[in-house]
């Protein structure tokens, strides 16, 4: 009698179906050719634009928006160049001078004596 509870019990809960997940017959096909690069991309607006390359674009909008005093897009393009250009810039190389340095280790044991409570010496 118990093992029949059980299975009353057992049927009543419900198994929540999988959902998600790789399915049969989804996705681009192997050696599908509808792929986009980058590449492609700069190379069909340059066909669409003379010859034009993607960069004298970019410049002539970012002038023209200097032009229009459209400070806003003028930020905008201020950011996406520096971030692309920010990669090649050459590195810049910080030197201390010793009292600098001096001071900066002064500064490092006072700070690490007032959290740990030790007394300096």
């Amino acid at each position: 009698m118990e093992n029949t509870n059980l299975n009353s019990i057992v049927e009543e809960v419900k198994v929540p179906k999988k959902k998600g997940g790789a399915r049969p017959g989804a996705g681009r096909p192997k050696g599908g050719t509808n792929q986009v690069s980058i590449n492609s991309l700069l190379e069909s607006l340059e066909k669409k634009t003379n010859g034009k390359r993607y960069e004298e674009i970019l410049m002539e909008d970012f002038i023209k928006a200097r032009t229009n005093n459209d400070s806003q897009l003028v930020i905008k393009y201020h950011n996406l160049i520096l971030n692309k250009l920010m990669t090649h810039v050459t590195k810049i190389e910080v030197t201390d001078s010793q009292e600098t340095i001096d001071a900066k280790q002064l500064a490092f044991s006072e700070a690490l004596a007032k959290l740990t409570g030790i007394k300096q010496e």
